[in-house]
């Protein structure tokens, strides 16, 4: 375990989980790398309560004509967007959009955003009326509103947004927000929520993991309040914003992935940014006191019995803009080469573990997606997968989700048998919800 925060600032933990020892000629390393923040109060060097607001956020309410139906939807998006200005932290800066085929200023209006009090939160929530349904879905032109609103603030250390929709973009082009993603990511986070069960899981996914936020369903619209009042909740208790994931690797070692394992699967492999010859930048966004997992596999060079090298040294840092970073925690992936058949071949029980957890997510990925082609077979036999995955695992979340879609005969086996009349909130629930992890059982 290796901690290099400074007293006043956050403390992160490095602790890095493996089977160091390789067979002769081997040459990929798997290490679980956890990472622990906890204490401080500090966000981008100012401490929180400090004049001036070190947070900022953005909520994004869907008002196309389809929340109009039925009609306590919208309703039900007031209170919930009421729901969580109350839990907004005096001095944060706001601001409510209204997301149709465009994005309008609800409130303060003006492109701006207003600071957190007693008084603006008041206002905040009686400007709420002009939340009414009409127009059609462009989330592009929302992420970009949002953008620009948090540009007002520059000196806002967390930047976060809440999005809500109930329908597909229906009203821009693919490229359109895949370009207003590009633009935002990295600038800040944001959390996810469809409502009912018109809207697409993998679009509002591609939102959310651009964004290094969550996503989820709330299928009942009367659900909404409670689950903004925690979304809110969550980004009040973020102390450190932009913090990356570093890893180094020496000559003629590559990094293969780096995924987070938990608390949900996301690959980060594709975001790297070069920090230097042989270190990458792999982003993980904002942090309160919270703990995640990361997946990182190592090709290194194949090497004879009794070597033995650094194959990694993994770094959570804080980059600063004169381009300098701060070390925050430090952990050390090793590689030692045997003939000791007992040493080289056993698994560690993380790097098993959350390996079985991402292949529970591909498999009921994989099942849904046969399901709606119409193949029952393949369909049964990824979610019997699923199943069993789950169930070794002691992932019971996940288990009781897959049981609202198929029959399960054997859970320790995997044989199930799909049901008939699935419903639509149940499928979709379970899309959304089957990256979500469970940690090693105890």
């Amino acid at each position: 375990m290796a901690s290099l925060s400074k007293p006043d600032a956050p403390r992160f933990d490095v602790d890095v989980f493996q089977n160091e020892y390789l067979a002769q000629g081997s040459r990929e390393v798997n290490a679980i790398v956890t990472v622990t923040a906890t204490g401080g109060g500090t966000s981008g060097g100012r401490p929180i309560g400090a004049p001036g607001p070190d947070a900022a956020v953005v909520l994004v309410i869907d008002c196309s004509g389809s929340m109009e139906y039925p009609n306590t939807k919208m309703r039900h998006a007031r209170e919930a967007t009421a729901a969580a200005i109350d839990e907004l932290r005096d001095g944060v800066a706001f601001a409510v959009v209204a997301g149709t085929h465009e994005a309008g200023d609800v409130y303060p209006g003006g492109g701006r955003l207003a600071v957190a009090d007693r008084h603006t939160r008041e206002q905040a929530k009686d400007s709420l009326r002009r939340l009414k349904p009409s127009g059609g879905t462009a989330i592009g032109t929302w992420i970009a509103k949002a953008q620009q609103l948090f540009a007002s603030r520059p000196e806002a250390a967390i930047r976060h947004a809440i999005l809500l929709t109930d329908g597909r973009n229906e009203h821009e082009k693919p490229a359109a927000l895949q370009r207003a993603l590009d633009a935002a990511a990295g600038y800040f986070t944001a959390d996810c929520r469809g409502v009912g069960t018109d809207w697409e899981v993998a679009e509002l996914r591609k939102v959310s993991s651009a964004l290094l936020g969550t996503v989820d369903i709330v299928a009942e619209s009367s659900g909404l309040a409670e689950d903004f009042r925690a979304m809110m909740t969550a980004a009040m208790g973020k102390q450190v914003a932009d913090v990356a994931l570093r890893v180094w690797t020496p000559a003629n070692a590559r990094v293969k992935f780096v995924k987070q394992a938990a608390p949900a699967v996301e690959d980060l492999t594709d975001r790297r940014t070069d920090a230097s010859t042989r270190a990458g930048d792999y982003p993980t966004g904002s942090w309160g006191d919270e703990s995640r997992d990361y997946h990182v596999c190592v090709e290194v060079p194949a090497a004879a019995v009794g070597n033995e090298m650094l194959a990694a040294r993994i770094s959570l840092v804080l980059p600063h803009p004169d381009g300098t970073a701060e070390v925050l925690g430090q952990g050390l992936v090793r590689a030692v080469w045997t003939d000791d058949l007992a040493s080289s071949t056993r698994i560690n029980p993380q790097v098993a573990h959350y390996t079985g957890q991402a292949e529970l997510a591909d498999s009921i990925r994989d099942g849904l997606e046969a399901h709606r082609a119409g193949d029952l077979a393949r369909a049964s036999a990824e979610l019997g997968t699923a199943v069993r995955l789950a169930y070794a695992s002691g992932n019971e979340g996940t288990l009781k989700l897959l049981r609202k879609v198929v029959d399960v005969v054997d859970e320790r086996e995997g044989t199930v048998r799909f049901r008939k009349n699935v419903s639509e909130a149940d499928s979709m629930t379970l899309e959304t919800r089957s990256t979500k992890t469970v940690r090693v059982k105890k």
